[in-house]
């Protein structure tokens, strides 16, 4: 008997997924479907993006706050 490993995602699949997750255009079943991915997986990178987003903008170091 085989013994069955976890699927590994790269992070650019799972941003690509994520980002069309905000965009709630589909539903989570839709987009699972789509992508192949668990509804919860796609939740908990969506949520992993909306609380990272703002260190996108933040690699400089520098923080100017209007």
């Amino acid at each position: 008997m085989k013994k069955q490993t976890r699927r590994k995602f790269a992070a650019a699949f799972k941003a690509k997924v994520a980002l069309e997750a905000v965009k709630d255009q589909q539903t989570l079943a839709e987009l699972a479907e789509k992508f192949e991915v668990n509804p919860i997986m796609i939740s908990r990178w969506k949520a992993e993006l909306l609380a990272n987003m703002g260190s996108v903008f933040g690699k400089s170091g520098k923080v100017d706050e209007p």
